[in-house]
Parts: structure tokens; sequence; C-alpha cells
């Protein structure tokens, strides 16, 4: 699957993704010794939601924006959820955050560069990050969602890393 060329007007193409056997997945890691990426060890909402803004409003998420502080917490204070950043020399460039369920199964809920961190490479090793850290936890099916809206590279490093599209939708803006 690939993104269409021509986006209709007033529709968005999203496509579920997973990765269901772990021999699928295909890591690729930077070298660089500039970049590390780290967990949010402490829940800290706002820091959540500066990284949801750094990196989503450009790709127009919309899912988060009008959130309360209150929703903010209920959504980050949890245990089953984990949020992960990249650094390139100490400063934030992306993150992905990662929700862990009772039934094995682990979704990834963000995942994103910003702009400056665009065509170095660091998409793939993020990607590989939060995949290697899913399996870690034993997660049997890895699962995350992506659309049109997304950055152009988000499907094919999806799929480069071993993600099998199993549903596809179109649907109104």
């Amino acid at each position: 699957m690939s993104i269409p060329q021509q986006r209709p007007a007033g529709v968005i193409h999203r496509w579920t993704l997973e990765l269901d056997d772990p021999a699928a997945f295909r890591s690729k890691f930077t070298e660089r010794h500039d970049v590390a990426v780290r967990r949010v060890e402490c829940p800290l909402p706002p820091f959540n939601r500066f990284l949801h803004t750094a990196v989503g409003t450009e790709f127009r998420w919309g899912s988060r924006e009008g959130w309360t502080d209150e929703e903010w917490r209920n959504f980050v204070d949890r245990p089953e959820l984990e949020t992960w950043v990249l650094y390139v020399k100490g400063t934030p460039a992306g993150y992905f955050e990662t929700e862990y369920f009772a039934d094995g199964s682990a979704r990834i809920h963000t995942f994103g560069l910003m702009r400056p961190f665009f065509g170095q490479g660091l998409g793939s090793h993020l990607l590989s990050i939060a995949v290697q850290r899913a399996l870690e936890r034993g997660a049997g099916r890895i699962w995350l969602r992506t659309c049109t809206k997304d950055h152009p590279h988000a499907l094919p490093n999806y799929q480069a890393r071993g993600f099998q599209v199993v549903r596809e939708e179109t649907l109104p803006v």
C-alpha cells in the first residue's frame, strides 16, 4: 500500500498496521553518537502536550489540541502508557507513546519527529526502538494508525520495519 498521489478533497485515507510476528521486525538503527532515546520516567502531562504540539501541529493531528489539563493527566499518568523521547545533541527531536493492553498487545499512539530532524534516518531508528521496547515488554501484537495527513514517509517507514496494513479507510475530514 502506498499513499495516494491525489488526495480527494474533504477526506483522509487512514491505514491500520500491525506487526504480530517478531521475526518480521526489520530494525534499522543509527550509528550516530549524538542521538539518545530515553523514557519519560515521571509522567508529566505538559511535556507530552509540548511533544504532541511540536510534532503533530504541522500534520494537523487534531486529536488532542482541545484537551484540558485533566484530560492530559488522565491519558499520560497511567502505568500502561510509556512515553519515549528522541534527543539529538540533548535537544528533543521526536517521540512516541505506546500503550500496553492486558491482551498482550501494544498500540503506538503517537510517533513522529520535529521538522529539523527529518531526512536523517532518525524515524527508522526511533520506530525500531519503539518496536524493540514493545517486544521486550512481551507484546505479541503491535499496532498503530497513520493517514494521509502524516508525513509522506510514515507509511513506508512502518512497512519497512515489518508492519502490515490490516485495514484501510477513507474518512471525511
